[in-house]
């Protein structure tokens, strides 16, 4: 796909017709790609939108931008959506309510989107890209970002002809973990206090990838891309290091999971604390069954690790570049038309979990806070039992004590006011697009 899109943009150039993007969100992860994205000649970045014009300066000043080629820097979303040249828009915000409307008002204005922004992707995602499947434009996870990359090692093993057993990433992470608040998260990072705050660190942001809400949500993305279905007891974070996957990785009584054609993610840290050797903190894998006789003989020759007599083997990617690699999304889909992983059915959810005893009354404070963190459900089970996904648990009340680690249920807090999160969320449940206990995944 590179080479195609890199010809496609080639051509671009040569015609004088470059492949205009805007950006909505100049975090972190847009400052790495404006890092990028100016270096591909056919590439136009025509504006940056963010809540802070100030911060978009700043996202473009660390990016390196000559001072006479900035793009324009605005607020207003909608505007820059509607500057001419924009043909994709790469959503990166991290709000849920946020990146919902601006994926839609892009799809309703004939642009292509690419989603960062995976907890919006984990809420509504697959009825987005039903929407934008009808406009005749592409809805595309983020290239860089794990779930699209562990849906291209899924893409690689079905088109070998192997069945795959389960896929995922890697993460640090410990039981205690789920308790982590912006308040404690900075000591398993080893980031004193402090310093967290003099370098402008976001402490929920932090918390939420700590508490494993974050981990949750991007296996949400890929069982909902590729068809995997998440376990019944949703992650269980076993210590695996890369050479162990194909033995960690597959179905009781082999391994640790409960069943195959499912999503895990590996700790990089054993249950007394120590590191994993060979971890895969930044990292994708898959693993996959070799069916055949042969291909059993031939995958050990090769130094792939195998586990069962050369039956389960597994293939990862030891680290991923995050917003470095974005531009791989953004060509795809604008030259080729092509998503890199895209949700097609309603497969995974992200239930809210009390991270202690709540009391009636009290108010949860969302992703990354307090009160709750993000499991990873099936679907199936999220609906039959009318859970509270986490992307709707930022400022909503509790009508009922919820005990510590217990998922909070829709009939636990108040009706929240109409709006177009809410709504679309609703047309997903009641009309979800696929089967809700998703399709074929060998």
């Amino acid at each position: 796909m590179p080479a195609r899109a890199l010809r496609a943009l080639e051509e671009r150039a040569a015609e004088g017709r470059p492949l205009g993007v805007a950006l909505v969100g100049a975090g972190t992860f847009g400052t790495m790609l404006l890092a990028q994205a100016r270096r591909l000649r056919g590439l136009r970045v025509v504006g940056v939108a963010d809540l802070s014009v100030e911060r978009c300066r700043t996202a473009l000043a660390r990016a390196e931008w000559p001072a006479g080629e900035l793009p324009a820097v605005t607020t207003d979303a909608g505007a820059l959506l509607d500057a001419p040249g924009v043909e994709v828009v790469v959503e990166a915000t991290g709000s849920p309510s946020a990146g919902i409307a601006h994926a839609l008002a892009a799809i309703e204005r004939g642009l292509h989107v690419v989603m960062v922004n995976v907890e919006a992707d984990a809420l509504v995602g697959p009825v987005l890209a039903e929407r934008a499947r009808e406009a005749g434009v592409v809805y595309s996870l983020a290239y860089g970002d794990q779930p699209a990359l562990v849906c291209e090692l899924v893409d690689w093993a079905r088109a070998c002809g192997f069945r795959v057993v389960c896929a995922g990433k890697g993460t640090k992470h410990l039981p205690a973990y789920h308790h982590a608040t912006p308040d404690t998260v900075w000591e398993p990072y080893g980031i004193p206090p402090e310093e967290a705050a003099a370098e402008g660190l976001n402490a929920r942001m932090f918390t939420s990838f700590l508490d494993g809400t974050k981990s949750a949500l991007e296996m949400a993305a890929v069982c909902n891309a590729t068809g995997l279905s998440p376990q019944e007891e949703g992650l269980r974070f076993p210590p695996c290091g890369a050479h162990e996957l194909p033995r960690v990785c597959v179905p009781a009584p082999e391994g640790a999971l409960s069943r195959a054609a499912t999503v895990e993610v590996v700790s990089s840290l054993a249950g007394d604390g120590s590191e994993v050797a060979n971890d895969l903190r930044f990292g994708v894998y898959v693993v996959f069954e070799a069916e055949a006789a042969y291909a059993r003989r031939s995958l050990p020759r090769y130094g792939i690790p195998t586990s069962g007599g050369g039956r389960y083997a597994a293939l990862h990617r030891p680290y991923h570049l995050i917003g470095l690699e974005t531009t791989v999304s953004v060509l795809a889909a604008g030259l080729l038309g092509e998503p890199t992983g895209s949700p097609d059915g309603f497969r995974a959810d992200v239930a809210a979990v009390a991270k202690r005893d709540l009391a009636a009354g009290e108010e949860l404070d969302g992703e990354g806070g307090y009160t709750v963190h993000g499991r990873l459900v099936p679907a199936a089970r999220s609906l039959e039992q009318g859970l509270l996904p986490i992307g709707l648990a930022h400022g909503t009340r509790l009508l009922h004590p919820v005990p510590a680690g217990t998922a909070v249920a829709r009939a636990d807090v108040e009706a929240s006011a109409a709006g177009e999160t809410w709504a679309l969320r609703g047309a997903l449940e009641q009309a979800p697009p696929g089967d809700v206990h998703g399709r074929s995944s060998t």
